[in-house]
């Protein structure tokens, strides 16, 4: 089946899902993952709906799971982590059937347990999370496969370094999963003469995946929630110290190990045909959509345009018509780029494809842990909500949580904990702005703990994944799920942020 026609397919399917489900969700409201926005907006287990059959409102269910609720994600992720090492093959055909197959060994015994509140969790994480999570994904990765950089750009240390510097600089203001759409495809056709690509890609994950986001509301979900919470939009340029000392690090790293391998490698670009090509972008009017994206996305967090109430579930307005608008600018993308500069670009759906099929069985998967972190000191999570008392704690608990959980109610949990501690008794809009002033310090932990650590595992934000598969398909080898965080997550990452602590924290 040729390009066009896959794209309209494939399109004309995520506009009918749209339509069928739209209003019947709470869409979620970020310019990242958005995963977990409207689960966290709604206390992580929606408003109202039907309880009839359970054992307990939404409000307190995370009160009452056990920890071993909590097996199936664990499978989930057990199983990205090694059947791709241990059956390669059989993964590559089958990883969507085993992701249903996970999702239904939580769905099945926890509806037969908690009957109608199980029901209307998983649809709340369905219609509320995912649906407009591949929405966004699926935009940002349509619009920017129309964008092409032409011309003779070849990866030696510095071209790269000022590569990942530019998407790191973009990621605070177009969100990191569009500044990471853009930034990979050039960086790695830049690099295509070299043999050691790896680092490379993991780096570009570090940088333009995830720290680059830290800067303002759109860069990140969970900043992007703090903004709704009643977080002044320009207040995370607070974190910018934190942000240029961990940004510093890692490109420092990443210059000495680009310049040893190229060395080692004795890289010599291929061979020019002729005179060099100038380099120029290709495409330029899917920019015009992409600030769409970001202008319906910021739209969405700030107009008050009333809700939709179906099946319990409550749907804000403004954010049915961002999804909306969404859809429209993808569509009006692939309608005006051209096919054969899709093709030149090497555009796939192969990557958002293995996203939508993996993301749905760890939504589903995850919603026990997401219900216990939302429990807080009367869950199963008690012990590790009670011990977060200083600073250091709020980084640290906030960050490993988020990289391998969803970081939006990570950080709505802990900046809750934060407001719960100084401010009991306080309305939010009293109490957010002292802990802007009197405490910052623990919500600049809070909110640099979210961002920063999802770069630890390839589930920490969605563009790891994206950037991983875009990787692959292009012929890189990447590390396994532990591979990543074993070679590169804790031997250069978690000592990053144990200088960020000891400096800030």
């Amino acid at each position: 089946m040729r390009l066009d026609q896959r794209a309209v397919i494939i399109s004309l399917v995520i506009i009918f899902a749209y339509m069928i489900l739209a209003p019947a969700g709470h869409a979620s409201s970020s310019g990242g993952t958005i995963a977990g926005v409207a689960l966290a907006q709604a206390g992580g287990g929606g408003q109202g709906g039907d309880s009839s059959g359970g054992h307990g409102s939404h409000g307190n269910l995370g009160e009452e799971l056990p920890l071993y609720s909590c097996i199936p994600f664990a499978c989930m992720l057990l199983s990205i982590a090694l059947l791709p090492l241990v059956a390669g093959t059989f993964w590559h055909h089958h990883f969507g059937k085993i992701s249903a197959f996970w999702a239904a060994c939580l769905a099945i015994p926890f509806t037969a347990v908690y009957k109608g509140v199980a029901i209307y969790e998983i649809l709340h994480i369905i219609l509320a999370d995912y649906v407009p999570f591949i929405i966004l994904l699926w935009a940002l990765f349509t619009i920017s496969g129309g964008i092409l950089l032409r011309g003779t750009l070849r990866g030696t240390p510095v071209v790269n370094t000022v590569i990942i510097l530019i998407g790191t600089v973009l990621a605070s203001w177009m969100g990191t999963t569009g500044a990471a759409m853009i930034m990979i495809r050039p960086f790695i056709r830049a690099n295509s003469h070299r043999k050691n690509k790896t680092f490379m890609v993991v780096f570009f994950i570090f940088l333009v995946a995830n720290v680059g986001g830290a800067l303002t509301p759109l860069g990140d979900p969970p900043l992007f929630l703090g903004f709704l919470h009643g977080v002044s939009f320009f207040w995370t340029m607070k974190i910018m110290p934190h942000m240029l000392v961990t940004s510093a690090i890692l490109v420092v790293v990443y210059f000495c190990l680009d310049s040893y391998y190229y060395k080692k490698e004795g890289a010599e670009p291929p061979p020019d045909d002729g005179e060099k090509a100038p380099l120029r972008l290709v495409g330029t009017y899917n920019f015009i959509f992409l600030a769409g994206v970001v202008g319906a996305v910021l739209m969405s967090g700030i107009a008050e345009l009333g809700e939709i109430s179906t099946f319990g579930v409550h749907r804000a307005t403004q954010d049915w018509l961002r999804d909306g608008l969404l859809i429209v600018f993808g569509m009006i993308s692939l309608w005006v780029t051209p096919r054969q500069l899709r093709e030149e670009n090497e555009f796939s759906w192969f990557p958002i494809v293995e996203v939508a099929y993996l993301f749905i069985g760890i939504f589903i998967t995850m919603i026990p842990c997401l219900l216990l972190l939302k429990a807080g000191s009367k869950g199963s999570f008690a012990f590790l909500i009670n011990a977060v008392q200083e600073p250091v704690h709020y980084f640290w608990v906030t960050g490993v949580l988020s990289a391998f959980l969803d970081n939006a109610p990570t950080y709505l949990t802990f900046f809750n904990t934060a407001l719960g501690s100084f401010y009991a008794g306080m309305t939010e809009s009293q109490s957010v702005p002292l802990l802007m002033t009197e405490n910052a310090i623990y919500l600049k932990a809070v909110s640099a703990g979210a961002v920063f650590f999802g770069a630890c595992s390839y589930i920490g934000n969605a563009p790891n994944f994206m950037v991983r598969s875009i990787a692959t398909e292009s012929g890189v080898e990447m590390p396994s799920f532990f591979g990543y965080i074993l070679k590169y997550s804790l031997v250069f990452l978690i000592p990053t942020f144990v200088v960020v602590t000891v400096i800030f924290f």
